[in-house]
């Protein structure tokens, strides 16, 4: 994908323990399932808010299944990577992957679509959502959102941000901050969020906007939050506003979830849809979704096949009407 994108195409595309029991029986699918590891791909750089939750996600999953749930990352071209990837793989239910919006957005924008997001997979089990937001250096001059954007707009085309790729949603909403406030700025993509905070911490980039990996660094005191784009201030950054408390009108949350090669017998994906759906409330995972603010957002395997549909179809609607190309 080409680093930078229009921005019309921007615009538009914008805890109860387990009982041991459960954790010795895991579901049956069919005889032999699963037969070896199962690997989970990744389609961002390790490191990074999903990376570290898809991690401990797939390892309290591996116990109930009875094998080992081992992620790959497949960073790069906005996360559509790990789907593109299910093309060629089996669908016994041995490789699956995590799902980023962008999966959704992306064939609409190509001419050449890499996939139908809608006939190509198997979805499993929706998860859960991100924590948005935009730092800055600790020293920088900036300490509210309103500073950085009114410095932004008096200096056009010099402030510049760092995202985890083009057309992702955290490149999008930036650029649906620009257009409200008249703002010209540089997006500069990364491969995930260990390469932002590099080029953050080494002032090679004015700031970053990304998911909630930035947070040990905010509460370190090496970075600065200026805003969050959820529906209410995260729990643990009380102090830090949302952007409709600043009075930008959007809330960004990119919900995810995982699925498997087109095909799988619906006995392997009830038998992987219960092993991550207790994986989902698992203490150890809660504690990581609770320590980057991340919200649980279960859907069982038929309604998120509903909802990939609907992301698909509205997805594919804004980017059609615009007539926008990757």
């Amino acid at each position: 994908m080409s680093p930078r994108i229009g921005r019309r195409a921007a615009l538009a595309l914008g805890g109860a323990a387990l009982g041991a029991a459960g954790l010795a029986r895991p579901a049956v699918a069919q005889p032999g399932f699963p037969s070896r590891p199962i690997r989970m791909l990744i389609p961002w750089g390790a490191g990074g808010t999903t990376d570290v939750q898809m991690r401990t996600l797939c390892e309290a999953a591996g116990r109930r299944l009875g094998q080992t749930v081992v992620p790959e990352n497949k960073s790069g071209a906005s996360g559509i990577l790990g789907a593109q990837a299910l093309l060629n793989e089996k669908p016994d239910g041995h490789v699956l992957a995590q799902m980023p919006i962008s999966v959704f957005r992306y064939p609409a924008m190509s001419s050449r679509p890499p996939f139908d997001p809608v006939a190509d997979f198997t979805y499993v089990v929706h998860l859960t959502g991100y924590l948005f937001g935009v730092v800055v250096r600790a020293e920088a001059p900036w300490k509210t959102f309103d500073e950085f954007l009114d410095h932004a707009k008096r200096n056009p085309g010099k402030v510049n941000y760092g995202t985890p790729g083009a057309g992702t949603s955290l490149h999008i909403t930036m650029e649906q901050i620009a257009e409200k406030r008249v703002i010209e700025w540089t997006q500069v993509p990364f491969r995930g969020l260990a390469e932002n905070m590099q080029a953050l911490l080494g002032g090679q980039i004015d700031a970053v906007a990304d998911s909630s990996g930035w947070s040990q660094l905010v509460q370190d005191g090496k970075l600065r939050l200026l805003v969050t784009w959820g529906e209410a201030r995260a729990k643990r950054f009380p102090e830090v506003p949302t952007l409709r408390e600043v009075g930008i009108d959007i809330v960004s949350a990119s919900p995810y979830g995982i699925a498997g090669p087109k095909g799988m017998d619906p006995g392997v994906v009830r038998a992987l849809h219960d092993a991550f759906k207790d994986a989902l409330t698992d203490p150890s995972h809660t504690a990581v979704l609770d320590r980057f603010d991340m919200p649980v957002m279960y859907k069982n395997s038929a309604d998120y096949a509903a909802f990939a549909k609907q992301q698909a179809a509205e997805e594919g609607a804004m980017v059609r009407k615009l007539g926008l190309k990757v």
